[in-house]
C-alpha cells in the first residue's frame, strides 16, 4: 500500500488493492469448504432407520428373550458400520428382583453384542430407570441386519418391561462408511 506520507504513516487502500472478483471468489472458498465437509462425512447419517414401541415386555426367564423393539437396516457397503442407539424405560417389579437388558444382531438366539443395563431391585416398590446404550457393530453385509433389545432375570420371580407404561422405547440404526 501507499504511503500517505503523514506523521503517522497510516496506509490508504488503492483501488488496485481491491478484488475485483470478490463473489467469486468466495463463492469458490464456500464450495471448497463444503465438497471438504461432505468428504469427511461421506456414509454418516445418510442411511438411518429409526423404531419406536411402547408395547410392554414382560419375562420370568433367566436367558435373554426378544422385547418388541427392533429395527433393520440394509447397509451399502460391506465394510460399513452400524452404530446402534437404544433408549427407553426398564422395569422391575418384583422383590430382589435383577434384570439385563442387551442389543442383540438378529433376535435372542442370534448374536448379543452388548448388555447396556443393569438393574436391581430392593424389597419395597417398583423399581423404573432410563436405560439407554449404543454399540457400533461390523456387520461384514449388504444384505438387512436386524436389532433386537433383549430383556432377562436373573431370578425366576422378577418381571420385567420395557418400556414402562410411562413411554416409549427407541432404537436408532445409523450407518457409518469405513
Amino acid at each position: 500500500m501507499p504511503d500517505t506520507g503523514a506523521p503517522w504513516n497510516i496506509p490508504y487502500v488503492a483501488s488496485t488493492d481491491l478484488v475485483s472478483d470478490w463473489p467469486t471468489d468466495s463463492q469458490d472458498l464456500a464450495d471448497a469448504i463444503a465438497d471438504g465437509l461432505d468428504a469427511a462425512n461421506v456414509g454418516i447419517g445418510t442411511n438411518v432407520v429409526s423404531a419406536t414401541t411402547t408395547t410392554n415386555t414382560s419375562t420370568t426367564s433367566n436367558s435373554y428373550v426378544d422385547t418388541s423393539l427392533t429395527a433393520s437396516i440394509t447397509p451399502t457397503s460391506s465394510s460399513s458400520k452400524v452404530l446402534v442407539i437404544v433408549s427407553g424405560t426398564h422395569e422391575n417389579n418384583a422383590n430382589n428382583a435383577t434384570s439385563y437388558l442387551a442389543i442383540f444382531r438378529g433376535d435372542s438366539t442370534g448374536t448379543q453384542l452388548v448388555e447396556f443395563a443393569a438393574l436391581t431391585k430392593g424389597d419395597a416398590g417398583i423399581l423404573q430407570a432410563n436405560s439407554a446404550g449404543s454399540y457400533l457393530d461390523s456387520p461384514a453385509t449388504t444384505s438387512a441386519v436386524t436389532y433386537t433389545v433383549c430383556i432377562k432375570t436373573l431370578n425366576s420371580v422378577a418381571t420385567e418391561f420395557l418400556p414402562s407404561s410411562s413411554g416409549a422405547a427407541i432404537i436408532t440404526l445409523i450407518e457409518v462408511a469405513a
